[in-house]
Protein backbone atom coordinates (compact mmCIF):
# COMPACT_ATOMS: atom_id res chain seq x y z
CA UNK A 1 0.00 0.00 0.00
CA UNK A 2 3.23 2.18 0.82
CA UNK A 3 4.54 1.32 -2.56
CA UNK A 4 0.87 1.96 -4.13
CA UNK A 5 0.85 5.62 -2.82
CA UNK A 6 4.49 6.36 -3.38
CA UNK A 7 3.56 5.78 -7.20
CA UNK A 8 -0.09 7.78 -7.53
CA UNK A 9 0.75 10.95 -8.74
CA UNK A 10 -1.65 13.50 -10.67
CA UNK A 11 -1.27 11.67 -13.85
CA UNK A 12 -2.41 8.28 -12.32
CA UNK A 13 -5.16 10.05 -10.40
CA UNK A 14 -6.20 12.11 -13.51
CA UNK A 15 -6.24 9.13 -16.13
CA UNK A 16 -8.13 6.62 -13.32
CA UNK A 17 -11.18 9.58 -13.00
CA UNK A 18 -11.37 10.03 -16.92
CA UNK A 19 -11.37 6.11 -17.14
CA UNK A 20 -13.69 5.33 -14.41
CA UNK A 21 -16.38 8.06 -15.63
CA UNK A 22 -16.11 6.57 -19.06
CA UNK A 23 -16.99 3.43 -18.23
CA UNK A 24 -19.62 5.00 -15.44
CA UNK A 25 -21.43 7.19 -18.22
CA UNK A 26 -22.03 5.83 -21.60
CA UNK A 27 -21.59 2.09 -21.12
CA UNK A 28 -24.12 2.52 -17.85
CA UNK A 29 -26.87 3.96 -20.76
CA UNK A 30 -26.53 0.68 -22.55
CA UNK A 31 -27.41 -1.44 -19.97
CA UNK A 32 -30.12 0.89 -19.15
CA UNK A 33 -31.41 0.80 -22.42
CA UNK A 34 -31.06 -3.35 -23.15
CA UNK A 35 -33.14 -3.40 -19.78
CA UNK A 36 -35.57 -1.23 -20.61
CA UNK A 37 -35.96 -2.76 -24.39
CA UNK A 38 -36.17 -6.46 -22.03
CA UNK A 39 -38.47 -5.24 -19.51
CA UNK A 40 -36.71 -5.54 -16.53
CA UNK A 41 -37.23 -3.48 -13.46
CA UNK A 42 -35.29 -1.44 -11.00
CA UNK A 43 -34.45 -3.83 -8.28
CA UNK A 44 -32.90 -6.22 -11.59
CA UNK A 45 -31.27 -3.19 -12.92
CA UNK A 46 -29.78 -1.82 -9.65
CA UNK A 47 -28.64 -5.98 -9.29
CA UNK A 48 -26.81 -5.56 -12.52
CA UNK A 49 -24.99 -2.58 -12.53
CA UNK A 50 -24.07 -3.75 -8.97
CA UNK A 51 -22.38 -6.86 -10.03
CA UNK A 52 -20.77 -5.02 -12.98
CA UNK A 53 -19.21 -2.84 -10.89
CA UNK A 54 -18.68 -4.61 -7.32
CA UNK A 55 -17.63 -7.88 -8.04
CA UNK A 56 -15.83 -6.77 -11.72
CA UNK A 57 -13.89 -4.01 -9.16
CA UNK A 58 -12.51 -7.25 -7.19
CA UNK A 59 -11.51 -8.70 -9.98
CA UNK A 60 -9.72 -5.88 -11.37
CA UNK A 61 -7.89 -5.05 -7.67
CA UNK A 62 -6.87 -8.53 -7.65
CA UNK A 63 -5.53 -9.01 -11.63
CA UNK A 64 -3.85 -5.76 -11.05
CA UNK A 65 -2.37 -6.73 -7.73
CA UNK A 66 -1.01 -10.06 -8.90
CA UNK A 67 0.65 -8.72 -12.44
CA UNK A 68 1.50 -5.37 -11.36
CA UNK A 69 0.00 -4.35 -14.65
CA UNK A 70 -3.89 -2.24 -15.68
CA UNK A 71 -5.95 -5.48 -15.75
CA UNK A 72 -9.50 -3.63 -15.42
CA UNK A 73 -12.43 -5.93 -15.78
CA UNK A 74 -15.66 -4.72 -16.41
CA UNK A 75 -18.38 -6.18 -18.60
CA UNK A 76 -18.76 -7.06 -22.05
CA UNK A 77 -20.90 -3.63 -24.62
CA UNK A 78 -21.53 -5.85 -27.20
CA UNK A 79 -22.76 -8.47 -25.03
CA UNK A 80 -25.24 -6.18 -23.21
CA UNK A 81 -26.97 -5.20 -26.61
CA UNK A 82 -27.34 -9.17 -27.19
CA UNK A 83 -29.10 -9.31 -24.20
CA UNK A 84 -31.44 -6.94 -24.89
CA UNK A 85 -32.25 -8.58 -28.36
CA UNK A 86 -32.78 -12.09 -26.62
CA UNK A 87 -34.66 -10.44 -23.92
CA UNK A 88 -37.59 -9.68 -26.16
CA UNK A 89 -38.75 -13.57 -26.61
CA UNK A 90 -36.66 -15.02 -23.57
CA UNK A 91 -37.00 -15.13 -20.09
CA UNK A 92 -34.48 -13.41 -17.86
CA UNK A 93 -34.22 -16.58 -15.72
CA UNK A 94 -33.05 -18.43 -19.26
CA UNK A 95 -30.93 -15.22 -19.98
CA UNK A 96 -28.93 -16.04 -16.67
CA UNK A 97 -28.57 -19.65 -17.88
CA UNK A 98 -27.06 -18.79 -20.66
CA UNK A 99 -24.60 -16.17 -18.36
CA UNK A 100 -23.43 -19.13 -16.56
CA UNK A 101 -22.34 -21.68 -19.19
CA UNK A 102 -20.57 -18.74 -21.09
CA UNK A 103 -18.45 -18.29 -17.69
CA UNK A 104 -17.71 -21.96 -17.58
CA UNK A 105 -16.53 -21.87 -21.36
CA UNK A 106 -14.82 -18.93 -20.78
CA UNK A 107 -12.93 -20.42 -17.72
CA UNK A 108 -12.27 -23.55 -19.82
CA UNK A 109 -10.95 -22.06 -21.97
CA UNK A 110 -8.47 -19.85 -20.02
CA UNK A 111 -7.14 -23.21 -18.69
CA UNK A 112 -6.57 -25.10 -21.74
CA UNK A 113 -4.27 -22.40 -23.28
CA UNK A 114 -6.82 -22.90 -26.73
CA UNK A 115 -6.93 -19.07 -27.03
CA UNK A 116 -4.83 -18.66 -30.05
CA UNK A 117 -6.20 -21.34 -32.04
CA UNK A 118 -9.98 -20.05 -31.13
CA UNK A 119 -9.03 -16.90 -32.40
CA UNK A 120 -7.72 -18.26 -36.03
CA UNK A 121 -10.98 -20.25 -36.33
CA UNK A 122 -13.67 -17.32 -37.19
CA UNK A 123 -12.50 -13.92 -39.43
CA UNK A 124 -12.92 -11.00 -37.32
CA UNK A 125 -14.51 -9.10 -40.42
CA UNK A 126 -17.17 -11.40 -39.91
CA UNK A 127 -17.50 -11.35 -36.54
CA UNK A 128 -17.24 -7.73 -36.64
CA UNK A 129 -20.27 -7.79 -38.99
CA UNK A 130 -22.59 -9.49 -37.09
CA UNK A 131 -21.61 -6.75 -34.12
CA UNK A 132 -22.26 -4.06 -36.92
CA UNK A 133 -25.32 -5.23 -37.31
CA UNK A 134 -26.33 -5.52 -33.49
CA UNK A 135 -24.72 -1.82 -32.66
CA UNK A 136 -26.92 -0.68 -35.55
CA UNK A 137 -29.95 0.00 -33.58
CA UNK A 138 -27.70 2.41 -31.17
CA UNK A 139 -27.12 4.70 -33.79
CA UNK A 140 -30.37 4.97 -35.57
CA UNK A 141 -31.91 5.57 -31.63
CA UNK A 142 -29.48 8.50 -31.40
CA UNK A 143 -31.04 9.88 -34.73
CA UNK A 144 -34.54 9.64 -33.51
CA UNK A 145 -33.80 11.08 -30.26
CA UNK A 146 -32.28 14.27 -31.49
CA UNK A 147 -35.28 14.13 -33.77
CA UNK A 148 -37.84 13.58 -30.72
CA UNK A 149 -36.16 15.67 -28.55
CA UNK A 150 -33.64 18.29 -29.95
CA UNK A 151 -33.21 19.95 -26.73
CA UNK A 152 -31.79 17.18 -24.58
CA UNK A 153 -30.56 15.03 -27.34
CA UNK A 154 -29.81 17.65 -29.70
CA UNK A 155 -27.62 19.84 -27.02
CA UNK A 156 -25.94 16.40 -26.12
CA UNK A 157 -24.61 15.54 -29.98
CA UNK A 158 -23.77 19.47 -30.40
CA UNK A 159 -21.63 19.24 -26.89
CA UNK A 160 -19.49 16.15 -28.72
CA UNK A 161 -19.16 17.29 -32.17
CA UNK A 162 -17.88 20.55 -30.44
CA UNK A 163 -15.43 18.90 -28.18
CA UNK A 164 -14.01 16.40 -30.15
CA UNK A 165 -13.01 18.76 -32.87
CA UNK A 166 -10.83 20.72 -30.36
CA UNK A 167 -7.79 17.92 -29.44
CA UNK A 168 -7.28 20.67 -26.95
CA UNK A 169 -10.69 20.81 -25.58
CA UNK A 170 -11.26 16.85 -25.46
CA UNK A 171 -8.04 16.79 -23.56
CA UNK A 172 -9.33 18.64 -20.55
CA UNK A 173 -13.02 18.08 -20.88
CA UNK A 174 -13.64 14.38 -22.37
CA UNK A 175 -16.52 14.28 -24.92
CA UNK A 176 -18.53 11.97 -23.73
CA UNK A 177 -18.41 13.65 -20.07
CA UNK A 178 -18.93 17.06 -21.95
CA UNK A 179 -22.09 15.46 -23.67
CA UNK A 180 -23.35 13.77 -20.19
CA UNK A 181 -22.71 17.18 -18.16
CA UNK A 182 -25.07 19.13 -21.09
CA UNK A 183 -27.67 16.62 -20.95
CA UNK A 184 -27.50 16.86 -17.00
CA UNK A 185 -27.91 20.78 -17.71
CA UNK A 186 -30.51 20.08 -20.03
CA UNK A 187 -32.54 17.97 -18.40
CA UNK A 188 -32.74 20.92 -15.24
CA UNK A 189 -33.45 23.46 -16.95
CA UNK A 190 -36.48 22.36 -18.77
CA UNK A 191 -37.17 20.63 -15.65
CA UNK A 192 -37.70 17.26 -17.11
CA UNK A 193 -36.11 15.32 -14.45
CA UNK A 194 -38.87 13.22 -11.77
CA UNK A 195 -36.34 12.43 -8.74
CA UNK A 196 -36.97 9.01 -7.13
CA UNK A 197 -38.31 9.23 -3.25
CA UNK A 198 -35.71 8.81 -0.57
CA UNK A 199 -35.91 5.43 -0.06
CA UNK A 200 -34.06 4.54 -3.39
CA UNK A 201 -30.83 6.73 -2.51
CA UNK A 202 -30.07 4.30 -0.51
CA UNK A 203 -26.82 1.23 -0.40
CA UNK A 204 -27.55 -1.90 -2.59
CA UNK A 205 -28.34 -5.12 -0.91
CA UNK A 206 -27.69 -7.37 -3.78
CA UNK A 207 -30.25 -9.34 -5.58
CA UNK A 208 -29.67 -12.94 -6.47
CA UNK A 209 -31.24 -14.32 -9.08
CA UNK A 210 -32.16 -18.25 -10.13
CA UNK A 211 -30.98 -19.02 -13.42
CA UNK A 212 -32.71 -21.54 -15.87
CA UNK A 213 -31.26 -23.16 -18.59
CA UNK A 214 -33.12 -23.40 -22.26
CA UNK A 215 -31.47 -25.12 -25.27
CA UNK A 216 -32.53 -22.39 -27.38
CA UNK A 217 -31.50 -19.68 -25.54
CA UNK A 218 -28.26 -21.46 -24.64
CA UNK A 219 -27.33 -21.91 -28.47
CA UNK A 220 -28.28 -18.53 -29.54
CA UNK A 221 -26.49 -16.68 -26.39
CA UNK A 222 -23.34 -18.80 -25.20
CA UNK A 223 -21.69 -18.17 -28.48
CA UNK A 224 -21.98 -15.31 -29.42
CA UNK A 225 -21.18 -13.54 -25.80
CA UNK A 226 -18.12 -15.89 -25.35
CA UNK A 227 -16.97 -13.89 -28.59
CA UNK A 228 -17.45 -10.86 -27.77
CA UNK A 229 -15.59 -11.23 -24.70
CA UNK A 230 -12.67 -13.11 -26.79
CA UNK A 231 -12.31 -11.44 -29.72
CA UNK A 232 -14.69 -7.79 -29.20
CA UNK A 233 -13.67 -7.16 -25.83
CA UNK A 234 -10.66 -8.79 -24.08
CA UNK A 235 -8.78 -8.88 -27.93
CA UNK A 236 -9.23 -4.55 -27.58
CA UNK A 237 -7.89 -4.89 -24.33
CA UNK A 238 -4.94 -6.93 -24.92
CA UNK A 239 -3.62 -4.85 -27.85
CA UNK A 240 -3.95 -1.61 -26.25
CA UNK A 241 -1.53 -3.23 -23.27
CA UNK A 242 0.42 -4.70 -25.67
CA UNK A 243 0.89 -1.09 -27.57
CA UNK A 244 1.86 0.62 -24.20
CA UNK A 245 4.79 -2.16 -23.56
CA UNK A 246 3.19 -4.35 -21.78
CA UNK A 247 2.68 -8.29 -21.84
CA UNK A 248 -1.16 -9.11 -20.13
CA UNK A 249 -1.31 -12.79 -19.32
CA UNK A 250 -3.82 -13.82 -21.92
CA UNK A 251 -5.30 -17.30 -20.18
CA UNK A 252 -5.34 -16.16 -16.69
CA UNK A 253 -7.33 -13.39 -17.78
CA UNK A 254 -9.52 -15.01 -19.71
CA UNK A 255 -9.87 -17.85 -16.61
CA UNK A 256 -10.64 -14.94 -14.08
CA UNK A 257 -13.37 -13.16 -16.60
CA UNK A 258 -15.24 -16.73 -17.00
CA UNK A 259 -15.15 -17.53 -13.12
CA UNK A 260 -16.15 -14.00 -12.94
CA UNK A 261 -18.58 -14.35 -14.99
CA UNK A 262 -20.50 -17.37 -13.25
CA UNK A 263 -20.42 -15.03 -10.39
CA UNK A 264 -22.05 -12.21 -11.51
CA UNK A 265 -24.55 -14.11 -13.54
CA UNK A 266 -26.91 -14.91 -10.46
CA UNK A 267 -26.69 -11.71 -10.04
CA UNK A 268 -28.11 -10.71 -13.66
CA UNK A 269 -25.22 -8.88 -14.76
CA UNK A 270 -23.39 -9.55 -18.44
CA UNK A 271 -20.63 -11.64 -18.66
CA UNK A 272 -17.02 -10.06 -17.65
CA UNK A 273 -14.77 -8.68 -19.44
CA UNK A 274 -10.86 -7.00 -20.14
CA UNK A 275 -12.19 -4.05 -20.87
CA UNK A 276 -10.37 -1.59 -23.66
CA UNK A 277 -10.86 2.29 -23.77
CA UNK A 278 -10.59 2.12 -20.04
CA UNK A 279 -7.34 -0.02 -19.87
CA UNK A 280 -6.00 2.68 -22.61
CA UNK A 281 -6.46 5.72 -21.12
CA UNK A 282 -5.17 4.04 -17.54
CA UNK A 283 -2.04 3.59 -19.56
CA UNK A 284 -1.86 6.63 -21.64
CA UNK A 285 0.56 7.86 -18.67
CA UNK A 286 4.12 8.46 -19.82
CA UNK A 287 5.48 6.05 -16.87
CA UNK A 288 4.52 2.60 -17.90
CA UNK A 289 5.95 1.00 -14.50
CA UNK A 290 3.10 3.39 -12.32
CA UNK A 291 0.05 2.69 -14.58
CA UNK A 292 -0.76 -0.41 -12.33
CA UNK A 293 -1.97 2.62 -9.33
CA UNK A 294 -4.65 3.76 -11.60
CA UNK A 295 -5.88 0.82 -12.65
CA UNK A 296 -6.31 0.08 -8.71
CA UNK A 297 -8.48 3.58 -8.52
CA UNK A 298 -10.59 2.74 -10.92
CA UNK A 299 -10.85 -0.78 -8.94
CA UNK A 300 -11.55 1.02 -5.72
CA UNK A 301 -13.96 3.65 -7.62
CA UNK A 302 -15.87 0.38 -8.97
CA UNK A 303 -16.11 -1.24 -5.43
CA UNK A 304 -17.93 2.62 -4.09
CA UNK A 305 -20.28 3.06 -7.31
CA UNK A 306 -21.21 -0.85 -7.19
CA UNK A 307 -22.71 -0.07 -3.22
CA UNK A 308 -24.65 2.73 -4.72
CA UNK A 309 -26.09 1.25 -7.51
CA UNK A 310 -29.71 1.28 -6.74
CA UNK A 311 -29.45 5.19 -5.67
CA UNK A 312 -27.61 5.36 -9.78
CA UNK A 313 -29.88 2.77 -11.34
CA UNK A 314 -33.37 4.67 -9.73
CA UNK A 315 -31.78 8.51 -10.82
CA UNK A 316 -30.69 7.10 -14.40
CA UNK A 317 -34.29 5.57 -15.01
CA UNK A 318 -36.16 8.52 -14.45
CA UNK A 319 -34.46 10.55 -16.65
CA UNK A 320 -36.57 11.66 -19.84
CA UNK A 321 -35.58 8.05 -22.58
CA UNK A 322 -34.10 10.82 -24.94
CA UNK A 323 -31.11 11.18 -22.47
CA UNK A 324 -30.12 7.80 -22.24
CA UNK A 325 -30.84 7.20 -25.61
CA UNK A 326 -28.43 9.84 -26.52
CA UNK A 327 -25.73 8.92 -24.08
CA UNK A 328 -25.71 5.48 -25.08
CA UNK A 329 -25.62 6.28 -28.78
CA UNK A 330 -22.53 8.54 -28.44
CA UNK A 331 -21.20 5.95 -25.97
CA UNK A 332 -21.62 3.77 -29.01
CA UNK A 333 -20.52 5.36 -32.41
CA UNK A 334 -16.61 5.20 -32.52
CA UNK A 335 -17.38 1.59 -31.26
CA UNK A 336 -20.10 1.78 -34.18
CA UNK A 337 -17.12 3.38 -36.51
CA UNK A 338 -15.14 0.91 -35.86
CA UNK A 339 -16.82 -1.91 -36.34
CA UNK A 340 -17.95 -1.19 -40.05
CA UNK A 341 -14.45 -0.76 -40.66
CA UNK A 342 -13.15 -3.63 -39.78
CA UNK A 343 -15.64 -5.66 -41.46
CA UNK A 344 -15.56 -3.99 -44.93
CA UNK A 345 -11.86 -2.66 -44.67
CA UNK A 346 -10.17 -5.97 -45.23
CA UNK A 347 -10.87 -9.62 -46.08
CA UNK A 348 -13.47 -11.48 -46.27
CA UNK A 349 -16.45 -8.97 -46.88
CA UNK A 350 -18.81 -10.61 -48.43
CA UNK A 351 -18.88 -13.12 -45.18
CA UNK A 352 -19.39 -9.76 -43.45
CA UNK A 353 -22.25 -8.28 -45.25
CA UNK A 354 -24.01 -11.70 -44.79
CA UNK A 355 -23.35 -11.75 -40.72
CA UNK A 356 -24.44 -8.08 -40.78
CA UNK A 357 -27.33 -8.26 -43.08
CA UNK A 358 -28.97 -11.28 -41.04
CA UNK A 359 -28.26 -9.58 -37.93
CA UNK A 360 -29.86 -6.68 -38.57
CA UNK A 361 -33.13 -8.37 -40.17
CA UNK A 362 -33.53 -9.61 -36.50
CA UNK A 363 -35.81 -13.07 -37.58
CA UNK A 364 -34.92 -15.99 -35.03
CA UNK A 365 -35.07 -19.14 -36.25
CA UNK A 366 -35.96 -22.62 -34.29
CA UNK A 367 -36.07 -19.74 -31.30
CA UNK A 368 -32.58 -18.89 -31.75
CA UNK A 369 -31.75 -15.61 -31.97
CA UNK A 370 -30.39 -13.36 -35.30
CA UNK A 371 -26.71 -12.70 -34.42
CA UNK A 372 -26.18 -16.30 -34.13
CA UNK A 373 -27.64 -16.96 -37.48
CA UNK A 374 -25.67 -14.15 -39.04
CA UNK A 375 -22.18 -15.38 -37.34
CA UNK A 376 -22.63 -19.12 -38.83
CA UNK A 377 -23.82 -17.84 -42.21
CA UNK A 378 -20.92 -15.12 -42.79
CA UNK A 379 -18.24 -17.62 -41.41
CA UNK A 380 -19.67 -20.46 -44.08
CA UNK A 381 -20.16 -17.63 -47.16
CA UNK A 382 -16.39 -16.47 -46.35
CA UNK A 383 -15.18 -20.14 -46.21
CA UNK A 384 -17.09 -20.94 -49.32
CA UNK A 385 -16.95 -17.71 -51.18
CA UNK A 386 -14.08 -16.29 -50.36
CA UNK A 387 -10.07 -16.97 -50.26
CA UNK A 388 -8.28 -16.13 -47.03
CA UNK A 389 -6.51 -12.84 -47.42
Amino acid sequence: MRQWLTDLGPTETVNALIAFLFAATGPVAIILSSAARGGLGQTEVAAWIFGAFFVNGLVTLFLTWRWRMPLICFWTIPGTVLVGQALDHASHAEVLGAFVVTGILLALLGLSGWMRRLQNAIPMPVIMGMVAGVFLRFGTDLVRAVHLDPAIAGSMVVAFIVLSANPRWSSRMPPMIGALLVGLLAITLGGRMTWPDATALALTAPSFFAPAFSPAILLELVVPLAITVLFVQNGQGFAVLKAAGHEPPVNAVTLACGLASVCTAFLGTVSSCLTGPTNAIVASGPDRSRHYVGAWLVGLLALGFGLFASAFSALMLAAPKAFIAALAGLAMIRSLQGAFTTAFGGGFPLGALVAFLITVADQPIFSIGAPFWGLLAGWGIARLLEQTP
